[in-house]
């Protein structure tokens, strides 16, 4: 810390925060902090470090040429919040310039900069800067009980004798859809590990405080206390698509889960993505070799023909027959204090969700 205090500084934006903060705590292992030229494009072009491992995203540390100018290859820089907190050091290993077009391109799908996740690479400095980190002082957790790094995560497990565990990744809360998937990978699972992301989202998306309040309330009714447990993932959105679904997995396996989740649309935003993308990209990796077990799901609904949950796999009946309602439509109801209709979303949810989004519409 007194060493730190007299390096220069580089201010991190909220998604490196959230990324020096995993890196440390081996939430992104194999990595040990930002990524260097040769680790960089073979992510790019191949989803892999130059090593051979999968790896789907690069995880890097930009800076503007003024401010890469200054500094040398071999230096330690501090590393700051956006109050210029001092949250790390960065060995500087290497600087080096890049192109934003095909890095969105790669990544992304597209290079349209109305994609939120396109807009933040445009917006950033031009050089990146590669080498280990070590974080020294960690922000303050904004779910203390929640925020589990992966070493507690897998003591947990198996404490409880979770051999098989399923990870949920979500950014939104839990309706009656994404309950059905959930149960059904716990018939084959030990316990479910509800793991939603609460760094940096969207503006639209509901927040997270609010979001948290309405699993645990659906966990309390609705689930086995002893084969379920909330922690946090305390990554940023990026709304990558099939690739933040191959980033997201091998997040999951490092803390723990030996299946994953996959369902319609994961990580995805707008109509950048095909429907399935996000399961068809697992398709080129041989076993094993991502070290957790993908679980595909269809998109579900409730269907009033058959009376409960369904998919087209299982359900004979035409759309007319089902309940089905978009992220951006339930929104537009929770928002003007309408409740979903229960075979959408549990009663109790939904309320929880309308009266929290009032509080943040009063703030």
């Amino acid at each position: 810390m007194e060493r730190a205090a007299g390096l220069k500084r580089v201010a991190l934006s909220p998604r490196e925060a959230s990324d020096l903060e995993m890196t440390a705590v081996g939430a992104l292992s194999p990595l040990t902090g930002f990524l260097c030229q040769r680790d960089y494009r073979s992510v790019i072009k191949e989803m892999r470090l130059d090593c051979g491992l999968v790896w789907a995203l690069p995880v890097t540390l930009a800076v503007s040429e003024e401010q890469a100018a200054a500094i040398r290859e071999g230096e330690e820089v501090a590393l700051v919040d956006q109050s210029e907190r001092l949250l790390g050091i960065l060995e500087v290993a290497e600087k080096y310039r890049y192109d934003k077009e095909t890095e969105v391109r790669a990544c992304y799908g597209t290079t349209d900069p109305a994609h939120h996740g396109v807009a933040k690479v445009l917006e950033q400095g031009g050089v990146y800067l590669g080498g280990e980190v070590w974080l020294l002082d960690r922000p303050e957790p904004q779910f203390p009980a929640h925020h589990l790094d992966p070493a507690e995560t897998r003591r947990a497990f198996a404490d409880r004798g979770w051999k098989k565990v399923v990870g949920f990744q979500t950014r939104n809360p839990v309706h009656r859809a994404h309950e059905y998937i959930q149960k059904c990978a716990l018939e084959i699972c030990d316990g479910l590990l509800l793991h939603p992301l609460v760094g940096e989202t969207k503006s639209d998306d509901i927040p997270a405080d609010v979001r948290m309040q309405a699993y645990r309330v659906i966990l309390e009714h609705y689930y086995p206390t002893d084969r379920t447990m909330l922690a946090v993932f305390p990554a940023a959105m990026r709304y990558a698509g099939p690739r933040e679904a191959v980033w997201h997995a091998i997040c999951r396996k490092n803390y723990g889960c030996t299946h994953f989740i996959v369902g319609r649309d994961h990580a995805g935003v707008g109509s950048y993505y095909g429907t399935y993308d996000a399961q068809r990209i697992f398709d080129r990796f041989g076993p094993g070799e991502l070290g957790i077990t993908p679980l595909c799901f269809e998109h579900t609904f409730f269907c009033r023909a058959c009376g409960n949950m369904a998919s087209s796999k299982t359900c004979p009946h035409g759309k007319e027959n089902h309940v089905a309602l978009s992220g951006t439509k339930v929104r537009e109801m929770l928002y003007s204090g309408v409740v979903p209709p229960p075979e959408f979303s549990r009663p109790e949810v939904a309320q929880v969700l309308i009266d929290g989004l009032k509080v943040h519409a009063k703030a």
